[in-house]
């Protein structure tokens, strides 16, 4: 059975990373989301896709250079599916209070060796203060991001992010312990997912927004899909 992800919660039906478009994944039944973070100005990890504020809340600047008591005050409904509520960016610490996910995929984005430290750091203290280390994995497509994991936080399970097939990504998953495969769609052949899978990478597949591509993946046998559209998919699977 492919099993679902809602990418950034439910993108496509509402602004993204925010605890409201969460909120709508779970409210389809599908518990188990991805989502990105960066770290605000005093260390707090943030739900927020870009290293900049302008697309989602229109303000300028970098995340890094608010505290995270600032970055709550901000609406990041912009340039999102219309919605009538203000949606603050969230703390990932007030995801992990609110949303009974069974799963999350945390994506860190690239990151200088330092900065890396510090947040696969932190994501491991506050998934301990959550009880979530077992449901928690941290992908990324960054070198030092999955080099940071595999030296300071072994204990946490970690997933390759992999958008070009120009580095073979089995070859760089194996490299960094991975136990999961994160590969754009584009990427996807049978032979590719059986190969992952005999490796015993789970191979999870973004952003999957067509019922006609969902249903081909399921065939590929693809062990998850991570889409804008969660309802949509918990539809177009239950016909398999």
């Amino acid at each position: 059975m492919t099993l679902i992800y809602g990418h950034r919660g439910a993108k496509g039906e509402a602004p993204e990373n925010t605890l409201a478009s969460f909120q709508q994944c779970l409210s389809h039944g599908v518990r188990r989301c991805e989502l990105d973070l960066h770290l605000s100005k005093d260390s707090e990890l943030m739900v927020i896709h870009d290293p900049t504020l302008k697309r989602t809340t229109g303000r300028r600047g970098k995340v890094v250079e608010h505290d995270a008591a600032e970055l709550v005050r901000y609406d990041a409904r912009h340039g999102g599916p219309g919605w009538k509520q203000p949606c603050p960016i969230p703390r990932l610490s007030e995801l992990f209070e609110k949303c009974d996910f069974e799963h999350w995929q945390l994506e860190v984005k690239s990151a200088s060796r330092v900065r890396a430290a510090r947040t696969v750091l932190a994501i491991k203290a506050l998934a301990e203060q959550y009880d979530l280390s077992e449901r928690i994995t941290v992908t990324s497509g960054s070198r030092e991001v999955l080099r940071a994991l595999k030296r300071l936080t072994p204990e946490l399970a970690c997933g390759l992010v992999a958008e070009y097939a120009w580095l073979d990504p089995l070859k760089v998953a194996k490299q960094y312990d991975c136990q999961l495969l994160v590969l754009k769609w584009t990427l996807c052949t049978p032979e590719r997912i059986a190969k992952a899978q005999a490796q015993g990478l789970h191979v999870s597949v973004w952003t999957v927004n067509d019922p006609a591509l969902m249903r081909r993946l399921a065939d590929f046998g693809v062990d998850s899909i991570i889409t804008d559209f969660p309802g949509l998919a918990v539809e177009t699977l239950a016909k398999l």
